[in-house]
C-alpha cells in the first residue's frame, strides 16, 4: 500500500521482524553494547535468557570472552552453540571473538597459525596470510569446503558491516533552500518514498521533489516500483519551482526527449490556435447578422431625417 493504513498490522510486525532477524543473523551483534529486545533476534536467545546476559553483563562489568557467556545463568551448551557465532566481542581476549568465526574452530586456526609460525591476533584483516589460508588445500580439507570459505571470509571482513559496501553520495553544495533551485538544472538525490503517481527525492534541502511518473522515463511507465526503488540514487532535472506553495516538480526524462514534447506542444497549441483564429472569423459575419436583425432599431439605420 502507499500509506501505513494501507498495510495490515499483522503482516508488517511480521514482515519487519523478520527483516531485523535476518540483519542480526548476518552481521551479528556486540554482546556488551546489544540491548535486551536485540538479543531477542539472535538465534537461541528468547526474552527470559536476553535479560539474563544484561543482568550478567552489568554485575560483572561485560564479557572478555566467549567463554564467559556460558556463566550467564540458563544459558546453556546447546543455546551456546546455536548463537555464539552471532555475539560479538570487541577488544576481548581473543581477536576471533570479534568475527563470525563459531568457537569450535578456534583449535584448528590456532593450530594453522602455529604451524606457520604466526600469531592468532595477527590473523584478521591481513590479506597475505588470510590469502595463504585460503590455497592451503590440507586446511580446506580438514574444516570442510563451505566451512573454509566462511572462515576466509569473516577475516577478511570481521564486522560483516554492510555500510562499508556503500556507495559515497553528496549533495550539491550550492543550495541551501528552495528559492535557490533553478529549472534546467540537475540535482543529485535519494529516492525517500514511492507512490503509484510518482517518486519523493531528497535534493538536500528541507522539501523532496517529486518525480510524476510522466517524468520518470522516456518511455511510457506503467509501474512506478519498476523503474524506482525507496533509498535510489539519481540525479533529476527540475522542471518547475513553486516556492510560495513549496513544491518542486522533477524529471528524470533526457533533454532531448523533453525537447520533443515541448516542441510537440507547442506545436499543437499553435495548431489550436490557428483553428480558433480561423472558426472565429467564419462565424463573425454570421453573428453579425443575426445581430443586425436582433435588433428592433436596425430598421431605422436607412431613415432619413
Amino acid at each position: 500500500g502507499q500509506y501505513q493504513h494501507d498495510v495490515s498490522p499483522i503482516k508488517l510486525k511480521k514482515s519487519l521482524g523478520f527483516v531485523v532477524e535476518s540483519c542480526v543473523n548476518h552481521v551479528g551483534v556486540d554482546i556488551n553494547t546489544a540491548s535486551a529486545p536485540l538479543l531477542c533476534f539472535v538465534s537461541g536467545i528468547g526474552p527470559t535468557l536476553a535479560k539474563n546476559v544484561i543482568k550478567f553483563r552489568e554485575k560483572s562489568g561485560g564479557f572478555k570472552s566467549r567463554k564467559d557467556i556460558l556463566d550467564v545463568p540458563r544459558f546453556t551448551a546447546k543455546t551456546f552453540e546455536q548463537s555464539a557465532g552471532f555475539l560479538r566481542i570487541y577488544g576481548g581476549r581473543n581477536p576471533l571473538d570479534a568475527t563470525f568465526i563459531h568457537p569450535e574452530k578456534y583449535s584448528l586456526l590456532e593450530g594453522w597459525c602455529k604451524e606457520n609460525k604466526v600469531s592468532v591476533k595477527d590473523l584478521p584483516e591481513n590479506k597475505e596470510l588470510i590469502l595463504k589460508l585460503k590455497k592451503d588445500a590440507s586446511f580446506k580439507e580438514k574444516v570442510g569446503e563451505f566451512t573454509h570459505e566462511d572462515i576466509v571470509k569473516s577475516l577478511g571482513s570481521p564486522s560483516q558491516d554492510p555500510r562499508t559496501e556503500f556507495t559515497p553520495f553528496s549533495y550539491r553544495t550550492d543550495i541551501e533552500g528552495i528559492a535557490d533551485l533553478k529549472p534546467g538544472q540537475y540535482y543529485p538525490g535519494i529516492v525517500t518514498n514511492m507512490t503509484q503517481f510518482g517518486a519523493f527525492v531528497d535534493i538536500g534541502i528541507k522539501e523532496n521533489g517529486l518525480i510524476h511518473v510522466s517524468q520518470m522515463s522516456d518511455t511510457f511507465v506503467e509501474d512506478p516500483l519498476k523503474v524506482l526503488k525507496v533509498g535510489q540514487q539519481v540525479k533529476a532535472r527540475v522542471l518547475e519551482v513553486d516556492v510560495n506553495r513549496k513544491r518542486i516538480g522533477l524529471s528524470l526524462k533526457s533533454e532531448t526527449s523533453a525537447a520533443v514534447v515541448r516542441n510537440k506542444t507547442q506545436s499543437n497549441e499553435r495548431s489550436k490556435e490557428k483553428n480558433a483564429r480561423r472558426d472565429h472569423s467564419r462565424r463573425t459575419p454570421e453573428f453579425k447578422k443575426k445581430t443586425d436583425e436582433s435588433n428592433p432599431f436596425s430598421v431605422l439605420k436607412n431613415l432619413k431625417v
